[in-house]
C-alpha cells in the first residue's frame, strides 16, 4: 500500500496522495469549521475543541457527572431534559449545572417561557475538551528541564508545549476575529530494520536544517517566527506477533 499524508493547514485537510486505503484519513472531514447552531435567530458559535488552562474548570469538568452533561449539551438541553437521561434528581443536576457555567464550559443557548417560569436550555461551549499542561501550574512538563533530548519524556513535553502555545495563540487570534495559520502533517511508516530508521533520522534531519537554513531570515522586516516540532514514535501494537524495535 502507498504510503499517505494527512495535511492540515489552518483548518483544512488535505490529503497528499491516492492510496487505495489512508487509515489517517478514513474519518476526516474535508473542511473542519467551527459547529454552528441557530438559536431563537442568533448564531452562537460552538468550538470544535477548547483547551482548559483554569486549573479549577479543569477539575470541574474532570468530576464524571459534570463530565457526563457535557457530553449530553452537544445540543441544547435544559436541567429536566438531562435528568431524565441521567436518571437524577433535577436539584442535583442544576446544581452541576450552574458549577459547568459559573467555569464557562456552558453558556445559555435559549431561555422559554411556561406561565410563570423560565426554562433555560443550556449549550456546551465546546464539543470537545483538553486540560493543558498549563493547568498543573509550576509542575506543569517543560522540554526545557528534559536532559535527553532522545527521551520518550521529552516528546511529551515537546507536545505538551505545542498543546500550550498554540491554544494560547488560538485564544487570541479568536478574540481578535482573525484564524491562526497552522501546519500539521500524519504519517506512516514502516522501516525494515533499525539501521534503516536510523538512516531516515539522518536524511530527515539534513532536509529539515537545509529547509530552514534556506527560508529563516532573522533580521526580515514584518516577519514572525515560527515553531518547527517533528516528532516520531512507534504506533502502539495491534498484534502480538509485532515486536517493538
Amino acid at each position: 500500500m502507498e504510503a499517505c499524508v494527512v495535511v492540515a493547514i489552518e483548518r483544512d485537510y488535505k490529503v497528499r496522495t491516492k492510496p487505495a486505503e489512508c487509515p489517517q484519513a478514513a474519518n476526516l472531514p474535508r473542511r473542519f469549521p467551527l459547529t454552528i447552531k441557530v438559536v431563537n435567530g442568533e448564531m452562537p458559535l460552538m468550538l470544535d475543541v477548547e483547551v482548559i488552562a483554569d486549573p479549577g474548570a479543569a477539575a470541574v469538568a474532570l468530576e464524571p457527572v459534570r463530565s457526563r452533561l457535557l457530553a449530553e449539551l452537544s445540543e441544547p438541553a435544559s436541567a429536566a431534559t438531562l435528568a431524565g437521561r441521567l436518571g437524577m434528581a433535577r436539584q442535583k443536576v442544576n446544581y452541576h449545572l450552574r458549577t459547568l457555567e459559573e467555569h464557562r464550559l456552558v453558556e445559555v443557548a435559549e431561555k422559554r417561557k411556561w406561565g410563570g417560569l423560565t426554562e433555560r436550555l443550556l449549550v456546551a461551549t465546546a464539543a470537545s475538551y483538553l486540560v493543558s499542561p498549563q493547568a498543573m501550574g509550576p509542575v506543569a512538563t517543560d522540554p526545557g528541564r528534559s536532559a535527553d533530548r532522545l527521551s520518550a519524556g521529552y516528546l511529551i513535553a515537546l507536545a505538551a508545549r505545542v498543546v500550550r502555545e498554540v491554544s494560547d495563540l488560538l485564544t487570541r487570534a479568536r478574540k481578535a476575529g482573525k484564524r491562526l495559520a497552522t501546519l500539521s502533517m500524519d504519517s506512516e511508516v514502516r522501516f525494515r530494520s533499525a539501521e534503516e530508521r536510523a538512516e531516515f533520522s539522518h536524511e530527515l534531519t539534513a532536509m529539515v536544517a537545509s529547509l530552514v537554513a534556506r527560508y529563516h531570515d532573522a533580521s526580515a522586516p514584518g516577519g514572525r517566527r515560527h515553531r518547527l516540532v517533528i516528532v516520531a514514535h512507534p504506533l502502539p501494537q495491534t498484534s502480538s506477533n509485532e515486536e517493538p524495535s
